[in-house]
């Protein structure tokens, strides 16, 4: 199994061996026994027999890395590498596009702008922030693009970026399902743009119901108790008015888990014509195939204190 990932990783990565110890192979296979024992690089140094260091393995993995961005190209390449002929002779695909956030407890490496700030989440609000574009073809999942997100980074630019690598890739979206964190003005205009066609959650924005004078926004699609459709126009900074389609999916929570009564989920999309709303419903499904390869991904990440950008996308890579 190490001699096949490494058959996929080594063409693109360029490495070369740093001594008798420190050679290509016998780095790649600390790494993948690490990542298949959710062990650090200490831990896997310690159980083989004729591995170098942990020092000696670090210094030589920060050497061979490099800088973030040439770490991001290899690892692109190598998912690309793998797409089978079969998806990218298919043409248009349902692609997937998500943020992944890995808590971060630490100071940052060089400067501010490589830790993300976001909301709390596992006694942290500093993270390493990875966005992913994902691909299901007949019940398979593949990673099309990776790319690391820095403070400040719009989530246009991150699309704009995942999209250049599936398009060097040869992988050309039908549909693009996004998560509730595109939802913006921003995105949508570039969306639009670009002639791509999209389907996200709406945000709910405006006065709630409890408001005396009313509900507004998009907060008038969430108290309905009907299935049904509605457009609604959002104003650009450069005084735009973007037009976009919202299906309002009504169903019930009874029998479900901790939902009951009336539920309404809201999705916005344009570029495309569905019949009904319930195949809105499980169209957006298919999106949370990407979540299961995050939770795949923390069954095979290397443990690591590194503070070193470069060496945690790797590590993400690997896993992913």
């Amino acid at each position: 199994m190490y001699g096949h990932a490494a058959g996929m990783l080594l063409p693109h990565l360029g490495w070369r061996d740093l001594g008798p110890k420190c050679t290509v192979s016998a780095l790649l296979h600390l790494l993948f026994y690490a990542a298949a024992q959710v062990r650090s690089l200490a831990a896997a140094c310690s159980r083989l027999r004729s591995a170098p260091s942990d020092q000696a393995t670090r210094n030589a993995l920060v050497k061979l890395c490099g800088e973030v961005e040439q770490v991001e190209r290899q690892l692109n390449a190598s998912f690309a590498a793998q797409l089978p002929k079969a998806v990218l002779k298919k043409g248009r695909c349902r692609l997937a596009v998500d943020l992944n956030l890995g808590p971060y407890h630490g100071q940052p490496y060089r400067n501010r702008q490589e830790i993300y700030r976001s909301q709390a989440k596992r006694g942290t609000s500093h993270f390493h922030a990875y966005a992913t574009y994902y691909l299901a073809n007949n019940s398979r999942r593949y990673t099309v693009a990776l790319t690391r997100v820095a403070q400040g980074t719009s989530m246009k630019e991150v699309l704009k970026r995942l999209l250049r690598r599936a398009a060097e890739a040869g992988v050309k979206p039908r549909l693009v399902l996004l998560d509730r964190g595109f939802y913006s003005v921003e995105v949508i205009y570039y969306l639009q743009a670009a002639r791509l066609a999209f389907l996200m959650p709406v945000i709910c924005r405006g006065r709630k119901a409890s408001d005396p004078r009313g509900p507004s926004g998009t907060r008038l699609f969430a108290v309905q108790k009907r299935s049904g459709w509605a457009r609604y126009t959002l104003t650009h900074a450069a005084q735009r008015k973007i037009r976009i389609s919202i299906c309002i999916h009504c169903r019930n929570g009874q029998g479900r888990r901790r939902r009951r009564g009336r539920q309404t989920l809201l999705y916005a999309f344009w570029g495309i014509r569905p019949k009904t709303t319930p195949w809105v419903y499980q169209t957006y499904r298919l999106r949370f195939g990407i979540e299961t390869s995050y939770r795949q991904v923390n069954e095979a990440c290397i443990k690591t204190t590194t503070r070193h950008p470069a060496l945690h996308l790797l590590f993400v890579g690997i896993a992913l």
